[in-house]
């Protein structure tokens, strides 16, 4: 079990100036198909920062995106995670499949949204399913 990489992901109504924070600490953003940011446009549609094999995720808050914050564990083997959360009494839900991702969800106990994920094995599902 290793942990590959982390991701912080907002969503918020102040994530236009949360990124614009990132932009004036000279973080660069990436920009790539449906989720590229949209500097100077009317409307902004979120930014994803990289830092290696991490990132930090800025979104809007709006219709089926309200406000909030989780912490995002991308793992080599989210079932064995899962498995091992669960001797140790946590209670993970999942999975569900997405986005090329097997994803597990869990709630800190200080509060904090947090999900843990691994790449679907080639040739797997990449549709939404809860197993």
């Amino acid at each position: 079990m290793e942990l590959l990489a982390i991701r912080f992901v907002t969503v918020s109504n102040e994530a236009e100036a949360l990124a614009r924070c990132l932009d004036d600490l000279g973080v660069r953003r990436r920009h790539f198909g449906e989720y590229t940011s949209q500097i100077g446009a009317d409307a902004f549609t979120g930014a994803i920062f990289p830092a290696g094999s991490s990132w930090i995720e800025v979104w809007p808050a709006g219709e089926g995106m309200p406000p909030g914050m989780m912490l995002q564990l991308v793992v080599d083997d989210a079932d064995a995670f899962a498995a091992h959360a669960r001797s140790q009494g946590l209670s993970p839900e999942g999975p569900v499949d997405a986005h090329g991702e097997r994803i597990y969800f869990l709630q800190a106990p200080s509060g904090l949204s947090m999900s843990f994920q691994s790449a679907l094995p080639a040739g797997e599902a990449n549709e939404t399913q809860a197993t």
